[in-house]
């Protein structure tokens, strides 16, 4: 049943704390001179509801897997759309999702479920096409709306028993990779995106 669902999926969404990351949030002391300005690190729609750290004498970090790097591309390539949404407004994240090209990022975003609506009419798609990836209870209302619901396996139990698919790893440690791999494997396409992916980088050398 679950493979049902995501072989229709054409988004993927998801949460960033605990997903993206294993949920740490470092907070280093800024350098002279800098400033952390937590405006600039909001791209689309954020609500008073959104949490980050507006302070011009700390700055907060985030860890990510290379794997779930990996895992972006392989979406991309598979014809898949992505986006983040996320309570917590942070520089960090916006600088990632930059690096990995991501459709949409909703950043300081308390009601994720407008925001999964939001991007569905953008992308002119319907709740059965899109999966979110959660690991907390405000995950779930994207969650129960989406066609697929993903929790990594470090999410909260009321989030697993919800879920449609828990992923064999933890968010921070490959946990997006998998939910990529899921669906492109659902839908068949998950050798042609592999020989892909290493074409591209690894393309063949010319007959002599």
């Amino acid at each position: 049943m679950s493979k049902e669902r995501a072989s229709k999926i054409k988004i993927l969404l998801l949460d960033v704390d605990g997903v993206m990351t294993d949920g740490t949030i470092f907070l280093f002391p800024a350098p002279a001179g800098s400033q952390s300005t937590v405006a600039e690190a909001t791209r689309g729609k954020a609500d008073d509801g959104g949490f980050g750290i507006a302070s011009e004498g700390y700055l907060e970090a985030k860890g990510f897997n290379a794997h779930d790097g990996t895992g972006f591309s392989l979406a991309k390539l598979g014809g898949l759309k992505t986006g983040i949404i996320t309570k917590r407004i942070s520089e960090t994240v916006r600088l990632r999702a930059r690096d990995l090209r991501v459709d949409h990022v909703y950043q300081g975003t308390h009601d994720k479920l407008t925001a999964f609506n939001e991007i569905l009419k953008k992308e002119g798609l319907s709740a059965d096409q899109a999966a979110f990836v959660g690991d907390d209870i405000i995950d779930l209302p994207p969650m129960r709306a989406a066609g697929l619901a993903i929790a990594v396996a470090n999410a909260r139990e009321e989030v697993k028993d919800e879920a449609h698919v828990v992923t064999d790893r933890m968010g921070g440690h490959g946990a997006v990779r998998d939910a990529v791999e899921y669906i492109l494997k659902a839908q068949g396409n998950f050798d042609r995106v592999l020989e892909s992916y290493i074409g591209q980088r690894s393309p063949a050398k010319p007959a002599k």
